[in-house]
């Protein structure tokens, strides 16, 4: 069987490896473990394609250690012991450590996890676990606190170019279009496994690869967009802050991210009503009308007609003036109804249901159209609504022009 083109073209050295110049480069945290040969735990977090499994070979090679490839998405924790068991063996008769690389370490739940903690704590393997998701929602706390964690970058456009034009090295016979490079650089969306893989497939269509060839072996942006993962957070997030900023070009552009990487509609128009609410309030009461109509339009419609409907909606609600002042309110009564001592309601807001409760002073005084009483008579009613310990309180302030 052929080796895979993106194994083969994987480096052997720090110098030949592509990207993560903040780790690797000269007196970064990486290259000064190495140079010291002291080796910890650690968890590599970042994006599919940007060299994860490559660097912690290259930990392997420079150090002389057993490297162990794991995958936590095929393997459980029968593999896990018989590893640990050959480490201990390594260790025992020939004074060779192991490298454990566990590959997607977060699909790994927490007891399985736990597995891997008594060998870690008594140096029979050094762990290097990969992942694509946030490690400190889905690594157990015990494992990140004797680990180090490193974020990895995607790769940038010159990364991937030097990748593709090493992988089209790779194949002398062919000729190379610098559009067909271009577009496998701009599709791969800083993924060098996706590069790698057009460049194979492109060389395999024809000797001669042009802007059509590569165009087929690549079909689309491979969008790193999990929907229940650190990414769907961050570009919905980037949505909001960008509507909040008033930003309508950024806006779309998060948009469009989410409805390419297939979201659900309703999520998005869901945050957008709330949107409406907490950042426009009463600036623009109608956003909110407007927010709740997008969110029923699009569930009765459906995509990909939706995605008109939302991108109206996200835009106005970018342009429109802001208010968080009925949200700062609202949060400033909680805060005070949660950590004050209440004094009652003022007896003449209560409700005069019976004789009893008349007798006892409800409703007395109370003035209930004072808006009418101060045009007939010209004179500002003042009647007090809060408790007495809270008379003076301002919870809402209005903030906007």
């Amino acid at each position: 069987m052929a080796t895979p083109l993106a194994e083969k073209l994987r480096p052997n050295s720090l110098e030949d490896y592509i990207g993560q110049s903040h780790l690797i480069g000269k007196d970064k945290p990486i290259e000064k473990m190495l140079r010291s040969g002291k080796i910890t735990n650690m968890i590599l977090w970042g994006p599919p394609g940007c060299g994860k499994t490559t660097m912690a070979r290259l930990i392997a090679n420079y150090i002389d250690a057993d490297f162990v490839h794991f995958s936590a998405v095929t393997g459980g924790i029968a593999d896990v012991r018989k590893i640990i068991e050959g480490a201990k063996q390594d260790q025992g008769f020939f004074n060779k450590d192991t490298i454990l690389f566990v590959d997607e370490i977060h699909r790994f739940n927490k007891a399985q996890q736990d597995a891997f903690l008594p060998h870690v704590e008594d140096g029979t393997i050094t762990l290097i676990g990969a992942t694509t998701e946030n490690p400190g929602f889905y690594v157990n706390a015990p494992l990140i606190s004797r680990s180090q964690v490193y974020r990895l970058n995607e790769l940038t456009e010159q990364d991937i170019t030097e990748v593709v034009e090493r992988a089209t090295k790779e194949f002398p016979d062919n000729s190379w279009q610098k559009k067909a490079i271009q577009h496998i650089v701009q599709s791969s969306n800083g993924d060098a496994r996706t590069a790698i893989n057009a460049v194979d497939l492109a060389a395999s269509l024809g000797k001669k690869v042009d802007l059509k060839a590569a165009e087929q072996a690549i079909q689309r942006k491979a969008i790193y967009y999990d929907k229940k993962g650190d990414n769907h957070y961050d570009t919905i997030s980037a949505l909001i802050k960008s509507m909040r900023g008033g930003d309508a070009n950024a806006t779309l552009h998060y948009l469009a991210r989410m409805i390419k990487a297939g979201e659900d509609p309703t999520f998005i128009a869901r945050r957008l009503l709330i949107f409406a609410s907490e950042d426009i309030g009463n600036a623009r009461p109608n956003a909110l009308v407007l927010a709740a109509n997008c969110m029923q339009a699009v569930k009765m419609i459906g995509m990909p007609e939706s995605q008109l409907i939302l991108a109206q909606t996200a835009t106005y609600l970018a342009t429109c003036p802001k208010s968080i002042a009925s949200t700062d309110g609202i949060f400033a009564a909680l805060r005070d109804v949660e950590d004050m001592n209440l004094d009652p309601i003022p007896l003449h807001l209560r409700n005069p249901v019976n004789k009893v409760v008349k007798g006892m002073g409800y409703g007395n005084g109370h003035v209930r159209y004072t808006w009418r009483e101060e045009q007939n008579n010209g004179k500002k009613i003042d009647q007090q609504y809060l408790p007495d310990n809270l008379k003076n309180r301002k919870y809402y302030v209005p903030d906007w022009d």
